[in-house]
């Protein structure tokens, strides 16, 4: 990404928490200066401290980007102290759940430009996930911004609705949950067929990780990579003949469970 404009108006974070010090993390190590960006936080890590960036500071006239990276439980306390950049000369950026676009521009006044993501926690490894959508100021060039720099933590994808968000939450922002739970299942069952605790944790955790990083690295789509692995009458395809069940099989549970996730998304915001 060219940080030209940025490195010369400057990024102003509202809160850096660990989403926020991911991506700072991957701004400064793809060129970003540390001395244009200001970071707002009432408690900031020793290491955002240890960055060399401005830390609880005055800020800059009109900064080219601005992070919301604050709990929606904090935002209306927060968001005033960068609510004069409203208007249209910065753009906003929220990664903050659940508050919508709507909120941002009642709050920051006619011509702001908003753009609104959902990322997810494997950001924090650089591995993340993010849905992106703008409001109707938002230029393409703005949502080129955006992406790229939330691509500082992982893949960047487009929405064109912001009601979409609400499936990605089920999908993607609640979806490591699910793994981590699939691990943890995968593991348990390892230790009732009379494997170490150590080596059955071990075992689930390289399977479920080495699984998506073929999936995602292979020509071949998820299907295809299933069917390379199963061989007819073999163990594997034993295992599916349990986990593909129409009726009691992972399908319709993963179904109900991202229904469930979606529906609740929706139902917060009122």
């Amino acid at each position: 990404m060219n940080f030209d404009d940025i490195a010369r108006r400057g990024l102003v974070m509202l809160g850096c928490g660990k989403m926020g010090q991911a991506l700072l993390e991957g701004w400064l190590a793809g060129g970003l200066p540390a001395n244009a960006v200001w970071v707002i936080d009432p408690n900031p890590s020793d290491w955002v401290n240890a960055q060399g960036v401005h830390v609880n500071a005055a800020l800059p006239d009109t900064p080219a980007v601005a992070l919301i990276a604050v709990k929606p439980q904090f935002m209306i306390e927060a968001l005033p102290q960068i609510g004069r950049f409203g208007g249209g000369g910065t753009l906003f950026v929220s990664i903050a759940a659940g508050t919508a676009i709507s909120f941002f521009e009642e709050a920051l006044g006619a011509g702001t430009r908003v753009i609104r993501s959902m990322p997810n926690t494997p950001a924090a490894i650089g591995k993340g996930i993010t849905a992106i959508i703008g409001n109707t100021e938002a230029s393409a060039a703005d949502l080129d911004t955006a992406e790229g720099l939330l691509a500082a933590v992982g893949q960047v994808v487009r929405l064109t609705d912001e009601d979409q968000i609400d499936a990605v939450t089920g999908v993607s922002g609640s979806g490591p949950a699910y793994i981590f739970y699939m691990i943890d299942a995968l593991a348990a069952a390892a230790r009732a067929e009379g494997l170490p605790e150590e080596m059955a944790m071990q075992l689930a955790k390289a399977t479920v990780a080495g699984a998506g990083a073929l999936a995602e690295a292979a020509n071949d789509d998820p299907t295809q990579l299933r069917i390379n692995v199963t061989s007819p009458n073999g163990t594997t395809q034993a295992g599916l003949e349990v986990l593909m069940d129409e009726a009691t099989g992972l399908a319709p549970l993963i179904q109900n469970t991202v229904t469930a996730a979606t529906e609740r998304s929706r139902a917060l915001k009122g």
